[in-house]
C-alpha cells in the first residue's frame, strides 16, 4: 500500500481526499490544514486524521498531494522532495519561473516522482482526441467562469489560462516564437480578463482568451488543420471532428462539397464523440499512484509543468502595466 497524505483540505482538497480514498493501493495517512475549524469538519465528514504539524504529516507517508494556494506550491512540494517523498501538485506548479526551475532541479536531486495537476488532460474531451492525428495550425481557446474569489491570488492567466496553456503545449509540436497578450485588472489587484496570441514556429497561432468575470461559463478550444476542425468542449466533455475526405463514408454523416463546378466533388465527415463516465480528478492521482508503484513515468512531467508555468510568466509580462 502506498502511503499518501494531502495537504490542503479547501474545496479542492476535499475532493482529492474524498478520492484517495476510494483508489485501490492507497492509505489515506491524513491531511493539514491550518484552519481548526474546516479541518474538524474535513476529518468528521471523510473519517481522516488531522495533522496540525505539516512536517509530521510528511514523514508517515509515501507520497504528498499538495492543494494548497499557488503561492505556497514551492515552499510545501520543496519540503516534501527535502523529506524524500514524491509529490502531486496542483496546478500551477509554482508562482514564478525561479521556483519551477528549483522544484524541477529537486526532482533530479532526490529522485523522486513530481506529478503536476493539469486536470484537463483527461477530461473526456481531450481523450477524445489525443491519440490521432493533431497537426493544428490555427488554435481558438475560451476559458469563461463566474467570479469566485477562490484562485484570485494570481492572474486569471495562471488561475484559468494555464489549463489551455499546458493544452496546446501538449498539442503543438514546435517551440514558441512570439507572444503578444492583454489583460485587464477588474475587481482584483492582477488581471481577471486577458487574452494572448501565441505563434509557434511551424507557422501554427493560438489564440487564448480567459475570463473569471463573464456571466455564464465556457471552456471550449478549437482547432483547425489542413485536413480536419476539431472542437472540444470540456463543460460538456464531448468533442467533434469534421474532416475532409474525398468519398462519403457509409458509417458516418458525411455532406458533399465542391471547390467549383470543375472538380470532384469532396466530402465532410463527421465525428463525435459522446462524453465517456471518467473522474478526470481520480484518473490522475491513479496515474500518480502507478507511476510510483510501477517507476513509470508521471502522467504530466515536470518539464511540463515548468513549460506551462514559463510561457504564463512570458503572457503576463506581455501585458501592459495597470494604472493604478
Amino acid at each position: 500500500m502506498l502511503k499518501i497524505g494531502v495537504l490542503g483540505a479547501g474545496h479542492l482538497g476535499k475532493i482529492h481526499i474524498k478520492l484517495l480514498k476510494e483508489i485501490e493501493n492507497v492509505e489515506l495517512i491524513g491531511f493539514f490544514d491550518p484552519d481548526y475549524v474546516n479541518a474538524a469538519l474535513v476529518e468528521a465528514q471523510y473519517n481522516v486524521k488531522w495533522f496540525d504539524n505539516m512536517a509530521a504529516l510528511i514523514a508517515q507517508t509515501d507520497a504528498v498531494v499538495v492543494v494548497t494556494p499557488t503561492v505556497y506550491h514551492y515552499e510545501q512540494a520543496a519540503m516534501v522532495m527535502d523529506m524524500g517523498k514524491h509529490v502531486f501538485i496542483e496546478k500551477p506548479m509554482s508562482s514564478s519561473i525561479s521556483e519551477a526551475a528549483r522544484l524541477r532541479s529537486l526532482v533530479q536531486k532526490h529522485k523522486v516522482k513530481l506529478q503536476v495537476g493539469h486536470v484537463e488532460r483527461f477530461n473526456p474531451a481531450f481523450l477524445a482526441i489525443k491519440d490521432q492525428k493533431i497537426n493544428p495550425m490555427f488554435i481558438e481557446a475560451h476559458r469563461l467562469a463566474m467570479f469566485n474569489p477562490r484562485g484570485t491570488d494570481v492572474s486569471v492567466v495562471m488561475d484559468l489560462m494555464i489549463h489551455d496553456i499546458d493544452l496546446i503545449l501538449c498539442m503543438v509540436k514546435s517551440n514558441v516564437s512570439d507572444v503578444r497578450a492583454n489583460g485587464v485588472a477588474v475587481v482584483s489587484s492582477s488581471p481577471d480578463i486577458a487574452n494572448a496570441r501565441i505563434e509557434f514556429e511551424n507557422g501554427c497561432v493560438a489564440n487564448l482568451t480567459a475570463s473569471r468575470l463573464s456571466l455564464k461559463e465556457m471552456r471550449k478550444i478549437r482547432l483547425f488543420q489542413p485536413d480536419a476542425y476539431l472542437s472540444l468542449d470540456f463543460l460538456e466533455r464531448r468533442a467533434e471532428r469534421i474532416s475532409l475526405t474525398p468519398n462519403a463514408l457509409p458509417d458516418k454523416p458525411s455532406f458533399e462539397i465542391r471547390p467549383n463546378p470543375a472538380s470532384p466533388p469532396k466530402y465532410l465527415s463527421i465525428d463525435q464523440y459522446p462524453p465517456m463516465e471518467i473522474n478526470a480528478i481520480k484518473m490522475e492521482l491513479q496515474l500518480f499512484v502507478q507511476s510510483i508503484i510501477n517507476n513509470t513515468p508521471e502522467a504530466v512531467t515536470v518539464d511540463d509543468g515548468f513549460k506551462a508555468v514559463e510561457l504564463a510568466h512570458r503572457i503576463i509580462s506581455q501585458m501592459p502595466k495597470q494604472r493604478p
